[in-house]
């Protein structure tokens, strides 16, 4: 991204697109039974209280009545659909490690199959956005996590904690291509998740070679264990590569949520929050709702003089519902260079 004179100036910036993570399907409810929704009715009711607040993209996963995650689609729908209803314009992110969580006390944390993920296509109403995984990775989300952070929850068991801590992302490029015409076929927008400047550079091949043909929506995610490492240095070097049409939203884990956001919100780029990613306030001396955290986010932005996305601002922002003819026209929209002719289509970085 280019980083003009003025940039850092509110009128320069788009209006802040806050996702909300609240379902948070790394813990169990015990671990935060205020915040932590189990029934249907409760679980959209945690939708609106979050765009009420000031999130305008909802990352959705769902719980049973035991509390565990969900692996059937026909909760998904049901959640999406009672959403929909309630918070027509909200943009409903679907989260692509559906049900990771250990179902007993020292399984493996791990993803559903190939063929498994790839039925999120298939769910009805459709989301507007998928998020998806690119290129097979440790996800070691307890790697920038303190003993604290843990303290009287779930991963205070060892058993639990590792793991969580020997998890991986299965997301070899065959599944993500077949994963992103299927998405694109049902006309859901691919949300990339991108863990390093090589992630991102995959999913730059996936548009060059026309795998995609849609707008580059993207998180960077920060929370180490094989990730990007949440600091300045990081960001710097991922966002360089990264064309000016791109929507980047910043996401990281534990006390590095609120940092990270900030810098965020100060660069013109946009951000994530809930408990999903963290269920402290700063100073670990209480637990923090989503609603606060959105609203804490809200506020902060707010004293940078920067302006909060409503849902239709987020909508064209992130241009859901379009998707391109041509290689040519996704490059050119998502201000990439055009691909050389013949060769190989890989990554050409724009200087210009």
């Amino acid at each position: 991204m280019n980083f003009l004179d003025g940039h850092l100036f509110p009128e320069n910036q788009q209006p802040l697109i806050i996702t909300a993570a609240p379902y948070a399907p790394g813990w169990v409810p015990s671990d935060f039974p205020e915040d932590i929704p189990v029934t249907m009715e409760a679980q959209i009711q945690k939708a609106v209280d979050c765009y009420n607040a000031g999130a305008t993209v909802l990352h959705l996963h769902v719980r049973e009545l035991d509390g565990k995650g969900s692996k059937r689609l026909s909760k998904f729908n049901e959640l999406i659909a009672g959403v929909r209803k309630a918070v027509p314009e909200m943009i409903i992110q679907v989260g692509g490690s559906i049900s990771f969580a250990p179902e007993d006390e020292g399984q493996a944390a791990k993803w559903l199959s190939d063929d498994t993920r790839h039925m999120l296509a298939e769910l009805e109403p459709t989301p507007d956005q998928v998020t998806v995984t690119v290129n097979t990775s440790q996800m070691n989300v307890t790697d920038h996590a303190e003993d604290a952070d843990f303290k009287g929850t779930s991963r205070e068991n060892p058993a639990v904690f590792n793991a969580y801590k020997e998890m991986t992302v299965p997301a070899q490029p065959g599944w993500v291509e077949e994963h992103v015409r299927r998405l694109s076929a049902k006309g859901i927008q691919s949300a990339f998740q991108c863990y390093n400047t090589n992630s991102f550079e995959s999913v730059e091949r996936l548009m060059r070679r026309g795998f995609y043909k849609g707008p580059l929506v993207m998180n960077w995610v920060a929370i180490g264990g094989s990730m990007d490492t949440p600091s300045v240095y990081s960001l710097a070097n991922f966002i360089r590569g990264v064309p000016d049409g791109a929507v980047v939203t910043v996401e990281s884990n534990v006390r590095n949520v609120l940092p990270v956001n900030m810098m965020g919100i100060a660069m013109g780029l946009h951000v994530r929050c809930g408990i999903e990613d963290g269920l402290w306030n700063q100073k670990r001396t209480a637990k923090q709702s989503t609603v606060k955290q959105i609203e804490q986010l809200v506020r902060i932005s707010q004293e940078f003089g920067r302006e909060i996305a409503t849902a239709r601002e987020a909508r064209e922002i992130s241009k859901i519902g379009v998707f391109y003819d041509s290689v040519e026209e996704t490059l050119h929209a998502n201000g990439f260079a055009p691909n050389r002719n013949g060769g190989t289509q890989g990554y050409l970085r724009k200087t210009q």
